[in-house]
This record gives C-alpha cells, sequence and structure tokens, in this order.
C-alpha cells in the first residue's frame, strides 16, 4: 500500500513543463516585457505633465472630435458585430453545409490580413468608383471618408472576436433545453430568447468588448478610408500618431491614456456584468 502511494505521489510530481519557480519568472517576465512596461511607459511620460496641461490637451476640440469619430463608430461596429457574428456563428456551430469549413476559416482573414491591406482593399472597394461604392453612390450615399467606412471598417477588424467568443459555447451548449422548451409548447422566438440567450450573454457581452476595444485603438484599416478629413473623420489614433510625428510625445501618450482608461473601464464593467450574472444563475 505505501509503495503504490510513493508511485502515485511520483507520478504525481512529475511535471512536463519545468517547476513552478521557473515557469512564474518566464511568465512575469514576458508579461512585464510585453505588457505592463509599455503601460507604465504611458503613465510615466504623461506625468511629466501637470493636471492642467493634461486637460487642455485631452479636451482640445480636434482630440475631443477624434474621441467621438473613434468611440461612436467602434460602439456601433460593436452592435452590428454581436448581431451579425451571432449569426455566422450559430450557421458555423449548428448546420452542416458545403464550405462549411471554408466559412469558419474565412472568419480569421481579418486577424491574417496586415491590417494596411485591409484598409487599402476597403477603400477601393467602397469608393464612388468602388464595386460596391459605385452602386450606393447612384443611391447618393457616399461610403468611403465618411464615418460609414469608419464602422465597416471597424465591423470588418472585429467580428472575428464575437464569432469566436460564441463559437465554444454554441458548441457545448446542450440541445435538451430547446427540445424541453419546444415540448412544453414555446415558439422558436421565446425558445431564442428566454432558453438560449441567456446563455450567450456573457460571450455576447465579451465579444462586444473586445470588438469595441478593438475598434478604438484600430489604425491600418481605417485611416485609409476615413480620409482625414478634420473633425469629420479624424480618429483618435491618427492624432495620436500626428502628435508622435510631431516629437509631442507627452501629448501622445496623454490622448493615449484616455484611450486605455475608457478600454480598461469597459473591461472591467463587461467583467463586472459576467460575475453578477453568474452568481444570479447560482441563486
Amino acid at each position: 500500500m505505501e509503495q503504490q502511494i510513493v508511485k502515485v505521489k511520483n507520478k504525481r510530481g512529475v511535471r512536463v513543463i519545468p517547476g513552478f519557480g521557473f515557469s512564474m519568472g518566464i511568465t512575469l517576465f514576458m508579461l512585464s516585457v510585453l505588457v505592463l512596461i509599455p503601460l507604465a511607459s504611458i503613465l510615466i511620460s504623461t506625468a511629466r505633465l501637470d493636471f492642467k496641461e493634461f486637460i487642455t490637451i485631452v479636451t482640445s476640440r480636434q482630440i475631443v472630435s477624434g474621441y467621438v469619430v473613434s468611440l461612436s463608430c467602434s460602439f456601433i461596429a460593436a452592435l452590428v458585430n454581436v448581431v451579425f457574428g451571432l449569426m455566422l456563428a450559430w450557421v458555423i456551430v449548428r448546420y452542416d453545409f458545403p464550405g462549411r469549413r471554408l466559412m469558419d476559416g474565412l472568419i480569421e482573414l481579418p486577424f491574417a490580413l496586415p491590417t494596411a491591406v485591409a484598409g487599402i482593399s476597403l477603400t477601393y472597394l467602397y469608393s464612388d468608383q468602388g464595386w460596391i461604392g459605385s452602386v450606393f453612390a447612384k443611391a447618393g450615399i457616399k461610403i468611403a471618408y465618411t464615418r460609414i467606412g469608419i464602422t465597416i471598417a471597424m465591423i470588418f477588424v472585429g467580428i472575428p472576436f464575437v464569432v469566436r467568443s460564441l463559437q465554444p459555447v454554441l458548441e457545448k451548449l446542450d440541445r435538451q433545453y430547446e427540445e424541453a422548451a419546444h415540448m412544453l409548447g414555446a415558439g422558436r422566438v421565446y425558445t431564442f430568447f428566454r432558453v438560449i440567450l441567456p446563455e450567450l450573454f456573457p460571450a455576447l457581452l465579451a465579444g462586444f468588448g473586445l470588438a469595441f476595444a478593438r475598434g478604438i485603438g484600430e489604425y491600418g484599416s481605417v485611416v485609409f478610408i476615413a480620409g482625414n478629413i478634420p473633425y469629420k473623420t479624424q480618429i483618435a489614433p491618427l492624432l495620436i500618431m500626428t502628435k508622435l510625428e510631431q516629437y509631442k510625445y507627452a501629448d501622445a501618450t496623454a490622448c493615449a491614456l484616455v484611450l486605455l482608461l475608457i478600454s480598461f473601464l469597459l473591461m472591467l464593467l463587461i467583467s463586472s456584468i459576467q460575475l453578477h450574472m453568474q452568481k444570479f444563475s447560482k441563486c
């Protein structure tokens, strides 16, 4: 009996990855180099400004206009991504059809495609002479170099976050709940909103938050189609880049800090809502 206990302890003690101390050290080192130090540099650079200078920079008319454009377009894009991302994830998970794997792979295209290439392609497609933009131009609707074009670019880069957040939840969702609701006389709409949607809501929130945060900071795929018209289509990341080109590093980091705080508060709010929903579901 003692030999068996020793063998079990030895088996549990064998680790494929090196010991806890070494693994934790590598993890903390990579976390510091890739995440903590860059974020700390923003705070340190912004700390060179006094509070009055900071407020003056981040509340200037041009910067506020950039915030409004980036935040409004990314919010609308994230909402659109939630709807269409749910539809895409549902079709990919629940239906078997020719080309299903190809469609699933194409979801990763915005991740794999260089943002500059995506921006140039979208600008060409949605310009007044482009394949899609020319159709809308005949109806008097201009897409490229407007906020509509900015929103479309943000939808393009953000939809994979929603789809990939929903797919694992849909795959694990037991269909017996749907069948039980159907047997009890519930219609499809009632079953979706009262049975399925509550299970998907935390994943939808996570996908929305990720898509929104990506849209706020997106530069490469948006800057081409935006047109960069002052006070109309200038996005906040472009203004930050302009400050850097002018060697105004403190001004650039002050603007970046505001975007960082907005993204952090959004993710904190989403995490709080998810935690509250988990506690509510257990009650």
